[in-house]
C-alpha cells in the first residue's frame, strides 16, 4: 500500500506542469497589451426583440361541424368505368384536338394561298362586244349624208333687198352605227414572258356620200409577245411571290407537325399522370385497409386490457388522415381527368365528358436510348423545326436573288404582229365624183374585188394575211438610283443573318433538349430501381413490425409509423414510374420519333373537330 506522502507527489507535479504551461516565458504577438482590459465588461441594457402586434382574427372561430361529401368526381358516373387505351387517346386528340383543328386550317389555308400566287398565270379570257350609233352634223359638203328637198325655209333676195318662201336641197346629217366585237386571251410565263392574242371584228355604217363601201366591215389578229432579257428575267415579282408561297406552306405544314408534336407529348403525359393518379389512389385505398385493420386489432386489444386506450386512438387518428389522403387522390383523379378530356375533345357536350376514363394500357415500354450523338443526329432529320429554320433560310435566299434581279437594267424585246381584214358592200358612185373623173374610159375606179363582200370576206383576208403588219422593239430603261433593289437586298442580307442565327439557336436547343432528355430518362431508371428496393425493404419492415407488436413487442405507434412509412414508398415508387414514362415521351419528342410513331398527318389532324352539332343561334 502507497504512502499518502507518495501518492500526492504526482498531483503536485501535474499540477505545477499546467501552471508552467498556463504561463508564457516571452510575450507573443496573440497576448493583449497593457493598454486593453483583461475581461469584458457585460453591457448594461439588454435589448429585447420587437415584435409586431398581432391582431385577433375571428374570435371564437371553430371548424364547423360537417358530413363527408360524396367521394365521387364530379361531372361523371362511377360505374361503368370507361377503359382508354394510350393510342386511342392519341389518336382522338389527333383528331378533336382544338388546337391542331387550328393547326391544320392554318396549313391549308397557306396551301389556298399557292393557289392564289398561281392566279398571276392565269390565262386571262377577254369578251367584249359593243355598239355604237351617233349623229352628227354634217361639216361641209362632201363629209354630210345625203340630203332631202324641205320647204318652209325662207330666203333673202338681194336684188330687191326682200325675203321670200323657198325650197332647199342641202347636206344631210351623218348618221353612223358600229357594232364591235372583241375577244382575246393574254398572260405571261413564271419567267416573265408576257403575251396577247385577240381577234376583233367590227361592222360599221355610215350615211357619208364620198364613202365607197357601207357598210363596210373589219377584221383584225393582233400577236403580241414581250420577253425581259435582263431585269424580271428569270425572277421576277409574281414568281417571288409564287415561291414565297410555295416556303410558307411547307413551313406551315412544319409548324403544325410542331404543333401535334407537343400535344401528342401533352396527352401522354397527361395519360401516364391519370394512371399515376388512379394508382394513388389504390395506394391510398389499401393503406387505409390496412389502417382499418390495426385499428380492429388495437381495439380487440385494448377491451381485453393487452393495450392502453390511448392506442386504439392513435389507430383512429391514422385512419382519419389516410382517409383524407384518398380523398385528395381522388380530387387529382377528377382533374386530370378533365385535363386529358380537354386535350382529346373539341365539344364540352361529347359524352366523353360523362365517363370515368380509366387508363388500360401498361406500363410504357423502355426503348434503347442510344448514345447522344445518335439522339442529336435522328432529330436533326425528324425534328419539323429543322425544316421550319431551313424554310426561313430559303425565304431568305429568294429575296436576295430578287434583289440581284431587280439590280439589273430593264432589257425587254417586244413583237407584234397584226393581219388585218377588210370589205364593204359598194355603194353608187355620187355624180359629182363621176363628173369628176377624166379618165379615158369616161368612168371611176373601183376597188379591188378581194375587199368588196360582207364580214365573211373581212376574216378570209385576216387570215390570208391580206394586210399584215409586224413590229419589233427593244425597249430599254435603268433607273439612276434604284433605291428600291438596294434596299430590298439589304433587307434580304439580314434575313440570311436571321436564319443563320436561328439555325444556330436550333442547333445548341436540341443539343441542350437531347442532353436533358438523356439525363432524365437514365435518372429515371436509376429512381425507379432504388424507389423499388425501398419498397420492398418498406413492406418487410412493416410486415416484421405487425408480427412483433401481435407478439407483444412492438407498439401502436412503431406499426402506424411503418404504414406512413410504406405509403410513402410505394407513392415514391409510383412517381418514380411515372417520371420514367414521361421520360420516354420527353425523349421521343426531341428525337422526333414521336411522329412517326403515332402515324401523325397533318391532312387528318383535326378533321373531326366540328363533327359535333351544333346549338342554333336564336
Amino acid at each position: 500500500m502507497m504512502r499518502p506522502g507518495v501518492r500526492a507527489l504526482p498531483a503536485t507535479v501535474a499540477a505545477a506542469a499546467v501552471l508552467l504551461a498556463a504561463l508564457p516565458l516571452q510575450p507573443t504577438s496573440a497576448q493583449p497589451d497593457g493598454g486593453l482590459p483583461r475581461r469584458a465588461i457585460a453591457p448594461t441594457e439588454i435589448p429585447s426583440p420587437r415584435f409586431a402586434p398581432v391582431p385577433t382574427v375571428a374570435p371564437g372561430y371553430r371548424a364547423p361541424q360537417v358530413e363527408p361529401s360524396s367521394p365521387g368526381i364530379v361531372g361523371v358516373t362511377e360505374r361503368p368505368f370507361v377503359g382508354i387505351a394510350l393510342q386511342d387517346a392519341v389518336a382522338m386528340a389527333l383528331l378533336k384536338n382544338p388546337n391542331l383543328a387550328i393547326s391544320a386550317s392554318n396549313e391549308r389555308i397557306a396551301r389556298y394561298r399557292i393557289v392564289q400566287a398561281k392566279a398571276n398565270f392565269d390565262v386571262q379570257l377577254r369578251v367584249e362586244p359593243s355598239s355604237n350609233y351617233s349623229v352628227t352634223p354634217p361639216e361641209n359638203i362632201f363629209f354630210a349624208g345625203p340630203g332631202v328637198q324641205t320647204s318652209g325655209y325662207t330666203c333673202y333676195n338681194p336684188f330687191t333687198g326682200g325675203y321670200y318662201a323657198c325650197a332647199t336641197t342641202g347636206p344631210g346629217n351623218i348618221i353612223t352605227h358600229q357594232y364591235s366585237f372583241q375577244s382575246g386571251v393574254s398572260g405571261q410565263s413564271v419567267n416573265g414572258l408576257q403575251y396577247a392574242a385577240g381577234i376583233t371584228q367590227t361592222r360599221t355604217y355610215n350615211n357619208l356620200i364620198i364613202n365607197t363601201y357601207t357598210p363596210y366591215y373589219l377584221a383584225s389578229l393582233n400577236l403580241s409577245v414581250t420577253q425581259p432579257l435582263l431585269k424580271n428575267a428569270g425572277m421576277n415579282g409574281v414568281k417571288r411571290q409564287l415561291k414565297l408561297a410555295m416556303i410558307d406552306a411547307d413551313s406551315g405544314e412544319a409548324q403544325a407537325l410542331v404543333d401535334a408534336s407537343n400535344a401528342v407529348a401533352q396527352v401522354e403525359d397527361a395519360y401516364w399522370d391519370l394512371v399515376a393518379a388512379w394508382r394513388d389512389a389504390a395506394i391510398r385505398e389499401e393503406a387505409l385497409h390496412e389502417a382499418v385493420e390495426q385499428q380492429r386489432s388495437v381495439v380487440r386489444l385494448a377491451k381485453r386490457g393487452a393495450a392502453a386506450p390511448i392506442a386504439a386512438v392513435e389507430a383512429q387518428t391514422q385512419v382519419a388522415s389516410f382517409q383524407a389522403d384518398l380523398f385528395s387522390a381522388l380530387q387529382t383523379v377528377g382533374q386530370l381527368q378533365n385535363q386529358l378530356k380537354s386535350l382529346i375533345v373539341a365539344d364540352p357536350r361529347d359524352p366523353i365528358w360523362s365517363a370515368n376514363l380509366v387508363p388500360s394500357s401498361p406500363v410504357q415500354q423502355l426503348p434503347s436510348a442510344g448514345d447522344l450523338d445518335a439522339i442529336v443526329a435522328l432529330a436533326q432529320r425528324q425534328r419539323p423545326e429543322v425544316r421550319e429554320v431551313s424554310d426561313q433560310r430559303r425565304a431568305a435566299d429568294l429575296d436576295m436573288a430578287y434583289a440581284k434581279n431587280q439590280a439589273l437594267p430593264q432589257a425587254d424585246v417586244v413583237v407584234q404582229y397584226f393581219s388585218n381584214g377588210f370589205a364593204g358592200l359598194l355603194q353608187p358612185v355620187p355624180n359629182f365624183e363621176t363628173l369628176g373623173c377624166n379618165l379615158p374610159t369616161q368612168s371611176c375606179p373601183t376597188p379591188p374585188p378581194q375587199s368588196q363582200g360582207t364580214m365573211t370576206k373581212a376574216f378570209h383576208n385576216m387570215w390570208t394575211a391580206a394586210y399584215p403588219e409586224f413590229n419589233i422593239a427593244l425597249v430599254v430603261n435603268f433607273p439612276l438610283e434604284n433605291a428600291f433593289a438596294r434596299g430590298l437586298e439589304r433587307s434580304a442580307k439580314q434575313e440570311q443573318e436571321q436564319a443563320e442565327i436561328q439555325a444556330q439557336g436550333l442547333d445548341q436547343r436540341i443539343e441542350s433538349e437531347a442532353r436533358d432528355a438523356l439525363q432524365t430518362y437514365q435518372s429515371a431508371l436509376s429512381r425507379l430501381a432504388a424507389a423499388s428496393q425501398a419498397r420492398a425493404a418498406a413492406e418487410s419492415v412493416y410486415a416484421g413490425e405487425v408480427r412483433k407488436f401481435h407478439n407483444g413487442a412492438s407498439t401502436t405507434f412503431l406499426v402506424l409509423q411503418r404504414q406512413v412509412e410504406l405509403a410513402q414508398a410505394r407513392g415514391r415508387e409510383l412517381q418514380a414510374q411515372t417520371d420514367l414514362n414521361k421520360a420516354v415521351v420527353e425523349l421521343q419528342r426531341v428525337q422526333g420519333t414521336i411522329l412517326t410513331g403515332n402515324n401523325v398527318k397533318v391532312e387528318a389532324m383535326g378533321s373531326k373537330a366540328l363533327d359535333a352539332p351544333r346549338p342554333s343561334l336564336p
